[in-house]
């Protein structure tokens, strides 16, 4: 059998059969809708349904790989993009191992180069070191190390909105997307009619960018005729406390080369690694800022910078600032994994297993052929590592590996 024709059946009667399921966003009426097809393999965008069960209907009739619908709010969602007449957006963050750097993706991610054929291990490069194409056909796997960084992610993002920008949690709804790593939304009154610029500004704090750590605890001050260095504390909120703490956690773990990678000198660095614990103690009684001689200001700045960049958020900046946004739609497919976009209260993220509440196929078993595909976990099964070999699968776990393009039907 043809395999996507296998994959789209397979999608037909999950959709047949739980199309109840399907979460209908809040104002329905005012939502911009866009879908991919199997045949066609475009998106078909500005749909508008005026009920749930009309979009469910729609769902089952046309089967779609991908569902999406739109941050925004419109007076008319089906018009074109300058004729809708937006209303007002929710505000979504995008988080995804793609955008957090693991170790393990040079193990499982690969990529070949559309014009030469150059294959690699890890994420692509900007240009093919072969003949400087900048085209590639990627695969990407969704691994536990990876989920789990994109987890703890999320998690920080959850700390900063609710701590910092004052959003409660029953504001904050969150996702995992069914393939790599987790939505964010944010629905609130204060923020629907905020324009990209002002959302660039809520992207610019929870990623630390353009954080000047002079402004935020770190100066110099004259105490009995003696110059002395300040810093922020642990517990001050805002972006000196998260300072302060980033400060505290690359210290705690920062080796020599850490260290001569900032441009810090020798003498300084064997200070720092020989006073590491009593620095680490410091931050009870004032910090550490000033029990290493030698360590300026200069040098504080490069080591608290590093503690900035351990406390930002990586987010996919686009999706934030872009008012128009199309996001999968909740306990809908993906068509990359077949696994389940679901949705939960921001409040459970820390115990949410994701390979666990994603899995949408829980019956029947499939033969199919292996390319190659790394190991991998769903439910509480582990299934692989394989390469050029027939397996026999569970259904969840076959397609997983055909909507990843690794496999094909063996009839």
């Amino acid at each position: 059998m043809d395999t996507q024709a296998f994959i789209r059946e397979r999608f037909s009667e999950f959709y047949n059969e739980n199309a109840d399921r399907i979460e209908a966003p809040k104002s329905i009426e005012n939502r911009e809708f866009g879908f991919t097809l199997f045949k066609e393999n475009v998106m078909v965008r500005h749909k508008g349904f005026m009920n749930a069960e009309e979009l469910r209907e729609f769902m089952k009739r046309n089967v779609p790989s991908n569902a999406y619908y739109s941050a925004a709010y419109y007076s008319l969602p089906e018009a074109k993009m300058d004729e809708k007449g937006w209303l007002g957006s929710d505000l979504f963050f995008d988080i995804d191992a793609d955008h957090i750097p693991t170790k393990c993706n040079k193990v499982h991610d690969s990529w070949v180069c559309r014009k030469c054929g150059l294959k690699g291990g890890g994420p692509a490069p900007v240009k093919c070191p072969k003949c400087g194409n900048e085209s590639f056909d990627e695969k990407t796997w969704p691994c536990e190390v990876c989920l789990e960084a994109a987890r703890v992610e999320t998690m920080n993002l959850i700390d900063i909105l609710t701590s910092d920008l004052g959003f409660s949690f029953s504001d904050i709804k969150c996702s995992f997307s069914g393939h790599r790593g987790y939505h964010v939304q944010v629905e609130n009154e204060e923020i629907l009619k905020l324009d990209s610029i002002a959302r660039k500004e809520i992207v610019d704090y929870v990623t630390g960018t353009g954080i000047d750590i002079i402004f935020h605890g770190l100066g110099s001050t004259i105490r009995d005729g003696e110059k002395l260095i300040v810093g922020p504390s642990l517990d001050e909120r805002g972006w000196r406390g998260r300072a302060a703490r980033g400060t505290y956690e690359f210290l705690l773990v920062a080796t020599p080369e850490d260290l001569r990678k900032l441009g810090l000198k020798k003498n300084i660095v064997d200070e720092i690694i020989a006073n590491k614990d009593l620095m680490l103690k410091s931050w009870a009684f004032g910090g550490p800022w000033n029990i290493v001689k030698g360590l300026g200001l200069k040098g504080w700045g490069k080591i608290v910078q590093q503690g900035i960049a351990l406390q930002s958020v990586k987010i996919d900046t686009v999706v934030t600032v872009d008012i128009h946004r199309l996001i999968r739609l909740p306990n809908t497919l993906h068509g990359k994994t077949g696994l389940l976009k679901v949705s939960f209260p921001s409040s459970e993220i820390e115990e949410f297993d994701p390979l666990k509440k994603s899995v949408a196929f829980r019956k029947g078993e499939v033969k199919i052929y292996v390319e190659e595909a790394p190991k991998f976990r769903l439910g509480e099964e582990s299934f692989g590592p394989f390469k050029k070999q027939t397996v026999t699968l569970p259904l969840s776990a076959a397609l997983f590996l055909l909507c990843k393009d690794a496999a094909r039907v063996v009839d």
